[in-house]
């Protein structure tokens, strides 16, 4: 294969030149595209705390500390005007750490690239770092692999959410709140550190 802007280029030329049938084989050829049908995604709160508790909520490509989502909603529940939060995700309307620090899960492989979509395949990741990687694999974007962290040495505040809102059962009212508390109290039920 050519070098990628060298097959645009000469799809360029070849469309210039009137020739656009040479300039679609060459790129079939060169640099393809490839359709991948999008499949839904199925991790559960309980499956992303699993795996969260798993990685030591730590960002599995940059080894940095991330925190339980639901530690963000309660601060800005709590205190809305210093930590708001906006429902579509507007970034000049929320507080940064929803992006830099909140764990997500990501595809290790993606899916478009036939990465699987259980456990096996994810990882914790950062909101803003999920959001870079896309569909690019690790190879395509310089990126590596890290270890996990140790869920004793940081916990992600998770054991904090549980015992804030223990005292505070207004918090988690809503049933999305209580679907992420029950996946919370389950994830961390085999580890004695509190």
């Amino acid at each position: 294969m050519i070098e990628k802007s060298v097959a645009i280029s000469e799809a360029c030329l070849g469309l210039t030149n009137g020739r656009s049938h040479e300039a679609i084989n060459l790129l079939k050829r060169e640099y393809p595209f490839l359709h991948h049908e999008a499949t839904p995604r199925k991790c559960s709160p309980e499956q992303s705390t699993r795996v969260f508790v798993r990685d030591g909520f730590i960002d599995r490509y940059t080894s940095e500390r991330l925190v339980f989502p639901l530690v963000l909603r309660v601060l800005s529940t709590e205190m809305p005007d210093d930590f708001p939060y906006h429902p579509n995700w507007k970034t000049g309307e929320m507080h940064p750490a929803y992006w830099e620090i909140r764990a997500t899960i990501d595809h290790l492989i993606p899916v478009s690239k036939e990465g699987a979509d259980d456990d096996s395949n994810w990882v914790t990741i950062s909101m803003a770092r999920n959001s870079a990687k896309g569909n690019w694999t690790l190879d395509q974007l310089g990126w590596s692999l890290r270890a996990p962290g140790s869920f004793k040495e940081w916990d992600g505040l998770i054991y904090w959410f549980l015992e804030y809102t223990k005292e505070r059962p207004t918090l988690i009212a809503t049933p999305w709140m209580r679907q992420w508390h029950l996946a919370s109290t389950t994830a961390v039920s085999g580890f004695n550190i509190v």
